[in-house]
């Protein structure tokens, strides 16, 4: 038995987690990527020393890369906690988990500064600093929704897998899946074939959605949005700032900012169409989660075509607050998972809504960790 069944096995013995054949049945890959860890040496990444380091970059050196790991399923199987159990197999380790819009979002920043430098080849020399920081990367939802991180994804993973750095991603979706119906989707299909050849697919098939079985908290999804809930978030902003006048802040990114109706602390309100109206993406998110432990939101609508892009930057939202762990209070038209029930970006919104459903419970959130 690998050491991830060791962990896994014990936590269930001591109720932690319910056992679940479809997690067990998918537990002897999670050993394999361990193992291939613990088999070499991947506290420090070998770099070039002597005349290689003298002639050449001193980017690490290739080495012979473990396959990876590509799992997916429904959501709410639990697929994030397996990779807990991964991160918790391998302490010490240069091993990092980042949820996978974060990690591009990085990778975007990167690009922008070598276009700076003026590099001829953008994808290398960011990758190259990646893989000389971490032998594993674990990413959690993989999706590719944006077109500039379709058109370098492939190269990214490719370099990466050469230097010989570790890939373990979470998905809810079979790879043939990702990036359905994006603008130029042809350039983006050797990356699925990549992901095929690099990884092991294996798909996570529970009949259980735990996030579903938490008990919840009422206090924090009012339905519907209309003048009483709005009224019972306002009792829900004294109880939280204590009675604190609201006062419109702003959130300050490198080179633009966003504003937000009402701050007091570490929380904040604002109404759906003010934070998902104009054009803020996965950066802008994350900095708000980072500045705040408590968001309300007034007016949440039913979403669909109609309003798809507004629809789409609500689904990063909720990665960035989930990610962050941000206590999230709302009004909305309907429960999480009757929000977006047909139409294009429905099916990606399973996950949203499972998450929805999760943040809800009464220990969700920073303060109740603390």
């Amino acid at each position: 038995m690998g050491i991830v069944s060791e962990i896994y096995r014990r936590h269930a013995t001591e109720g932690r987690i319910k056992p679940d054949p479809a997690q067990e049945a998918v537990l002897p890959e999670l050993d394999r990527v361990v193992a291939g860890l613990r088999e070499t040496d991947m506290a420090q990444p070998r770099r070039k020393t002597g005349w290689r380091a003298l002639f050449g970059s001193a980017a690490p050196e290739p080495v012979p890369a473990q396959k990876g790991l590509y799992l997916w399923g429904g959501v709410g199987r639990g697929k994030s906690m397996l990779m807990d159990l991964i991160v918790e197999a391998t302490p010490g380790k240069a091993v990092r988990r980042v949820h996978f819009h974060e990690f591009m979002q990085e990778i975007q920043s990167g690009l922008n500064e070598a276009r700076k430098r003026g590099d001829q080849d953008t994808v290398r020399p960011v990758a190259e600093d990646v893989a000389s920081k971490v032998r594993l990367l674990c990413f959690d939802e993989m999706q590719i929704t944006d077109i500039a991180d379709a058109m370098i994804v492939g190269r990214l993973f490719q370099i990466l897998f050469d230097l010989g750095v570790g890939i373990v991603t979470t998905s809810n979706r079979v790879p043939e899946d990702l990036y359905k119906h994006g603008l130029n989707r042809q350039l983006f299909l050797p990356f699925i074939d990549l992901i095929r050849e690099r990884m092991e697919v294996v798909c996570l098939d529970s009949e259980t959605d735990y996030r579903q079985n938490r008990s919840g908290d009422r206090l924090v999804w009012f339905v519907p949005a209309n003048d009483q809930t709005h009224a019972a978030l306002d009792m829900v902003w004294d109880d939280l700032t204590g009675g604190a006048t609201p006062e419109a802040c702003e959130i300050q990114m490198k080179n633009r900012s966003f504003q937000l109706s009402a701050c007091a602390g570490r929380v904040a309100r604002s109404g759906f169409w003010e934070l998902c109206g104009q054009p803020l993406g996965a950066a802008d998110y994350l900095e708000l989660a980072r500045r705040v432990d408590v968001l309300i939101i007034d007016g949440i609508p039913r979403l669909g075509i109609s309003n798809y892009n507004e629809a789409k930057r609500f689904v990063i939202l909720v990665d960035a607050l989930y990610e962050a762990k941000v206590r999230l209070i709302a009004s909305a038209a309907d429960e999480p998972e009757q929000l977006y029930n047909e139409g294009e970006g429905s099916f990606e919104f399973e996950r949203t809504a499972s998450r929805l459903r999760e943040m809800q419970d009464a220990g969700w959130g920073r303060q109740a960790e603390a």
